[in-house]
């Protein structure tokens, strides 16, 4: 190996070589190549002339921005007629104090066009508050009808319970003081062995009455006539002695006493 030649493996020949990153050079070819872009967006922006719309824009604000002078004509009279800048409109100085703002219609719409669009907007939202008022009514009324048809079905069920004990006690004490026929047929509960010529026999006289009782008016009239034959109550389970001691011991002829 000769002397010119740099031994590639030596200290000198690695110094030479230049510290290169890799990706550092193509991040930066990005960066001004987007600053580039940036640039020239907005020499474009700049140079870019500028519509009938967005001059008056800028106009009407410049105007609106300054105050008016004393040159003014109108501001001139104001002034005459003893009107003093930054004070308010009137004798007290009360009224307004800043011009009227402008309002730049930006639609085709003609004048009133707002006030329609508001007024149908506060209908609809009054049509929709009172269907929602009017559901929730509905709601509620549902609701305690169907609590109403529960309780209802739930007082006849029990009815019906107290009926059927009380016709059970009916015959039962009947039975003890030798009674072998009940007053009424339903004062005593049904036999399940009875023909089918006695059943269609109580239809008929059923059909026959004037006015057909409810398990609610034959409870009262069975009550009634266990407390004043047998002196017996049906919601205390007890057979008194006499009418004074039912009288005297019983809370009522009634299940509502007993609760």
């Amino acid at each position: 190996m000769s002397d010119e030649e740099d031994d590639y493996m030596s200290d000198a020949f690695l110094n030479k070589i230049e510290d290169v990153k890799p990706g550092v050079s193509m991040v930066r070819r990005v960066k001004e190549a987007f600053k580039k872009e940036a640039k020239h967006k907005e020499s474009n922006i700049q140079n870019r002339q500028k519509t009938y719309k967005e001059q008056e824009k800028e106009s009407r604000e410049a105007a609106l921005q300054t105050s008016i002078s004393s040159q003014n004509k109108g501001f001139a009279l104001l002034q005459k007629m003893g009107y003093k800048s930054g004070d308010g409109l009137g004798k007290q100085s009360t009224g307004r104090i800043e011009p009227i703002p402008l309002n730049i219609k930006t639609d085709r719409g003609g004048f009133g066009m707002e006030e329609q669009k508001k007024r149908k907007a506060e209908e609809e939202l009054h049509h929709y508050r009172q269907k929602v008022r009017a559901r929730q009514q509905n709601e509620a009324k549902s609701l305690e009808d169907f609590r109403s048809r529960v309780r209802t079905e739930r007082e006849e069920r029990k009815i019906e319970a107290d009926l059927r004990r009380s016709q059970r006690s009916c015959e039962q004490l009947d039975s003890q003081k030798g009674i072998n026929i009940p007053r009424e047929a339903w004062y005593w509960p049904k036999d399940n062995t009875e023909n089918e010529e006695q059943e269609e026999e109580e239809d008929k006289e059923e059909e026959e009455e004037i006015v057909e009782l409810t398990p609610f008016d034959k409870l009262q009239i069975i009550t009634s006539y266990l407390r004043g034959v047998h002196f017996y109550c049906l919601w205390c389970g007890t057979t008194y002695n006499d009418e004074d001691d039912l009288c005297s011991n019983c809370p009522g002829d009634t299940a509502a006493d007993h609760e």
